[in-house]
């Protein structure tokens, strides 16, 4: 549950500029909701290597992994789980 809170924590500020409006679901789509562009998924990336010290390879942006709160954080915590 942290992981989800410190993913959220980090669109709100990054994306949302700390404005929560409450339509702000784990399971929404980052890009259907508009909140991330191409640049901001590059934030993103770079937020999640350094934060959780982990690898994101090319072929791992995508959607699957990095579209909601509930993707982005199933995939973080696979990678630490891989140790990876």
């Amino acid at each position: 549950m942290q992981l989800k809170f410190e993913i959220r924590h980090f669109i709100i500020d990054n994306f949302l500029y700390g404005q929560d409006d409450n339509d702000f679901r784990d399971d929404i789509s980052f890009l259907e909701k508009g909140l991330i562009d191409s640049t901001g998924i590059l934030e993103l990336v770079s937020f999640v290597e350094e934060k959780y010290e982990i690898s994101v390879a090319d072929e791992e942006l995508i959607p699957d992994n990095f579209d909601s709160v509930n993707k982005l954080s199933a995939f973080i915590s696979k990678k630490i789980d891989d140790g990876k």
